[in-house]
């Protein structure tokens, strides 16, 4: 089959790789219809390498249709059209009856100490082939494949997989107020979809903040404050309190991650960590990497005394300085983590099945592409060229 897969640094190809085959009993082969790129697999493309092995298939949003189950799956059976979540989770486990499917206690990666196995997602995360392929081995699918209806557009769903949940999660995890306010620092996927989902849910303000001119119009025309970082004269934290009554918002959603701009010295570092060898890069950033932290500082500094801020940007280092004074001092709440998709699912496929589309997920692609063509995908996702928001894979 054809598939995405990782040669370095900037360099992903689209290749031949054998087929998936059943190998559990708790396994499904599903052919993928569509598949996303996510600002994640950027750190991938950039950031990340230490961690990849030549030839690994990327992806972790795709969506299909059921093509072989194996004995123990009866929730699913061929043909039908499924939403694959991005994290692989049992569903019996205790991680799993909390609600805390990324920390799936069958698959937690506990060689690498990390939580549960993701697709197309690293050493870190159990090596697992991604989406970005014809077809996908699903583990313990028994479980996790979300089935959707037939007739719309995959567009309908296929964000189940990892945008929509994880932007819920943010909103859910920032506890806006009725009636509050909250900033969103970046407005990528994660960033646009959590502004719609906030102002859905009853924020009284929603301000964005980015500095690529089509992000900022896309946030605009669907009823969000917006704030240019190219174009504000002085400090974005007083341009965010001369908003808000002078104290900040109720809460920020931190949207961006390790690869904010503005952060020369974890830029530095990053690039020097790229040019060692794979082996000694990979234990210096698990022991002692350093993110780009100018986005977490500034929703430190934005936030009001006593807010919330919600971190879902993807962020790497272990030793990365906090202004553990200012965090104390201001009684500011922090929550973050890896979306745990199923288990907002429930409260998402309202919005999906419906004859309206409130969070405008039918025309949330810039981008869609064939599989052939993934590599100018991730170069102009990755240069934000050509208006490139979010970009979707069809083999």
């Amino acid at each position: 089959m054809r598939a995405v897969t990782w040669h370095g640094k900037r360099d992903v190809r689209v290749d031949d790789v054998p087929d998936p085959t059943i190998k559990e009993p708790t396994d499904a082969i599903i052919k993928v219809t569509s598949s996303g790129v996510c600002g994640s697999d950027l750190h991938l493309y950039e950031v990340m390498g230490p961690f990849m092995g030549k030839g690994d298939v990327l992806g972790h949003e795709p969506m299909g249709i059921v093509e072989e189950v194996g004995a123990d799956v009866t929730g699913i059976r061929p043909g039908d059209r499924v939403v694959v979540p991005f994290q692989i989770a049992c569903g019996h486990c205790y991680m799993c009856g909390q609600g805390l499917q990324t920390q799936c206690e069958t698959t937690q990666c506990r060689d690498t100490g990390m939580g549960a196995a993701l697709f197309g997602y690293t050493k870190l995360y159990g090596e697992v082939p991604g989406g970005q392929a014809e077809y996908l081995r699903v583990p313990q699918a028994h479980y996790g494949p979300i089935k959707v209806p037939e007739g719309p557009p995959d567009d309908r769903f296929v964000y189940l997989s990892d945008v929509l949940p994880t932007a819920w999660q943010a909103v859910e995890y920032a506890a806006i107020p009725p009636g509050g306010s909250v900033v969103v620092l970046g407005l990528g996927p994660i960033g646009d979809m959590s502004a719609r989902i906030a102002m859905h849910r009853g924020a009284g303000r929603v301000i964005g903040v980015d500095l690529v001119p089509e992000r900022l119009e896309r946030a605009r025309v669907r009823g969000i404050e917006v704030v240019d970082l190219d174009a504000i004269d002085g400090d974005l934290t007083e341009v965010i309190r001369d908003r808000t009554d002078g104290r900040g918002p109720d809460a920020v959603i931190d949207a961006v991650g390790m690869e904010a701009h503005g952060a020369p010295a974890g830029k530095l570092a990053q690039q020097m960590a790229g040019l060692l060898p794979d082996a000694v890069a990979a234990k210096i950033m698990q022991k002692a990497g350093v993110d780009r932290l100018v986005a977490l500082h500034s929703a430190i500094d934005i936030v009001r005394r006593g807010g919330t801020i919600s971190l879902i940007g993807v962020y790497g280092g272990m030793a990365d300085p906090m202004p553990m004074l200012t965090l104390f001092d201001k009684q500011v709440q922090l929550r973050m983590g890896q979306a745990n998709v199923r288990r907002w699912v429930d409260d998402i496929m309202p919005l999906l099945t419906g004859d309206s589309d409130p969070l405008g997920v039918d025309t949330f692609a810039t981008h869609h592409l064939p599989l052939d063509e993934a590599p100018h995908g991730y170069q102009i996702f990755q240069k934000k060229q050509d208006g490139a928001v979010k970009v979707v894979l069809h083999p």
